[in-house]
């Protein structure tokens, strides 16, 4: 019979590791935020397929629990956020 402590350490541990996933996908998801609103102010064509494939696998992880859903990103929404900053 196993140990409740090495129970309650092995899902800590996979809890910790779950975190840390949505974390280093959250920075990417922002890294390619900033890609695209860069190109969108430069007037480069620009798509929005690369945040949304990172939202899809950070969803993937909230869907196990403890992390939280991320919307999908459309073209319309990068627009209108640079329109609102550069105002």
């Amino acid at each position: 019979m196993t140990n409740v402590h090495e129970e309650i350490s092995a899902h800590s541990q996979k809890q910790h590791a779950h975190i840390q996933s949505f974390l280093a996908l959250e920075q990417k998801r922002e890294q390619a935020i900033d890609a695209t609103v860069t190109r969108c102010e430069q007037n480069e064509p620009f798509t929005t397929d690369e945040i949304n494939a990172i939202t899809s696998q950070m969803n993937e992880l909230a869907r196990g629990g403890i992390v939280p859903m991320r919307k999908h990103v459309t073209t319309d929404m990068v627009k209108e956020y640079v329109e609102r900053k550069q105002k």
